[in-house]
């Protein structure tokens, strides 16, 4: 008669620290706020012949600020982590089928 509770324990914690490295929120986050940095720069060396064609608005920039805003708040959501996976309940109870 073997305890499993201690085995599954340890077995969990590299499937959990996996899934929490390849979290797809970690991803899309950090994608978005190398992008956002990437076209800030650019909004901020924008010339005066680009600025009229998009009639005077300075694209880039904005849309850089706004890929920052959403970047982070994705990084944000990662780091709260306001879902939880909970492990499946088999109705075992912690208790082996051999036991009972």
């Amino acid at each position: 008669m073997s305890d499993r509770t201690n085995d599954t324990s340890s077995e969990d914690t590299p499937r959990s620290a996996a899934a929490r490295l390849f979290d797809i929120r970690l991803m899309i986050g950090c994608l978005f706020v190398v992008y956002g940095v990437m076209l800030t720069v650019a909004g901020f060396s924008t010339s005066d012949k680009n600025l009229a064609k998009a009639a005077g608005i300075n694209i880039n920039l904005w849309l850089g600020i706004g890929m920052l805003i959403l970047g982070v708040l994705f990084l944000l959501w990662f780091k709260l982590r306001p879902l939880h996976h909970e492990s499946p309940d088999n109705g075992t109870d912690g208790v082996d089928k051999a036991d009972r």
